[in-house]
């Protein structure tokens, strides 16, 4: 009786129930693949284009421009070079402030 159950427990046969080459890899493998196929649709690839079109909004920038830096301060752009920006800050013309290029967030439409 207990060679039966131990019977009982076993896979099946060596036949009919596994797959055997290439056809094995890429059935185990088709998951991954598939959800690597899904991140980078939703996260890689629409990450990548935001980071382009920051990088092609930070080559643009030009004098009197309204900016707003990563930290919320807004301004408007005095001087600029290859990797600093001076802002003016306040209400009046003598309050500048020098901030790295990169931090430059986003640019201001008509406020």
């Amino acid at each position: 009786m207990f060679m039966d159950i131990a019977f009982a427990m076993g896979g099946p046969g060596g036949t009919g129930g596994e797959q055997q080459g290439i056809g094995g890899i890429v059935t185990s493998f088709l998951p991954l693949i598939l959800i690597f196929v899904i991140f980078y649709f939703l996260l890689i690839r629409p990450q990548s284009k935001k980071a382009k079109e920051h990088k092609q909004m930070l080559d643009n920038l030009k004098k009197g421009d309204k900016v707003m830096t990563t930290g919320g301060v807004y301004g408007v752009i005095e001087d600029i070079d290859a990797n600093a920006v001076v802002l003016k800050v306040g209400i009046k013309d003598d309050v500048k402030i020098k901030v790295n290029r990169s931090y430059i967030s986003a640019l201001r439409n008509g406020e």
